[in-house]
């Protein structure tokens, strides 16, 4: 069992190796493209060259910017600014729209017992209740 152990390091670092490069931004990718980062991953991940120099070279690590990225271009040029609900007029209509429709709903239900309050009332003093 301890004899796989050694096989199962160099495995997940490949693994771990192999992922990170994925997902590294292109912008904080060093020395070569991306592309040829994976396939240097791939190719000597065995003999631990390849992961190991992704993590010694391959990457940028220093502090992340404080806005983030991510991989997509249309997601760095188009950041979108938060909003708070209190302060979001599209948030506070549909607060309005619902409490409309809570409102209403609340209305059926009470008219619904008022009815059904009256039949039971007039069943009680043996009065035929279809005769409305």
């Amino acid at each position: 069992m301890i004899r796989y152990v050694p096989f199962l390091l160099v495995l997940a670092l490949w693994i771990y190796a192999f992922i990170d490069c994925l997902n590294t931004p292109e912008e904080q990718v060093r020395g070569l493209p991306k592309v040829v980062w994976v396939i240097i991953i791939l190719l000597f991940g065995e003999v631990l060259v390849g992961p190991i120099a992704w993590l010694v070279a391959g990457k940028y690590r220093g502090p992340v910017p404080a806005g983030g990225s991510t991989p997509a271009e249309w997601h760095r040029n188009h950041r979108a600014q938060f909003v708070a609900p209190d302060d979001n007029p599209e948030f506070l209509k549909s607060l309005k729209e619902e409490t409309k429709k809570d409102e209403a709903l609340l209305k059926d239900w009470e008219a619904d017992l008022r009815r059904r309050e009256e039949e039971l009332r007039r069943r009680e003093r043996g009065e035929d209740p279809r005769a409305d």
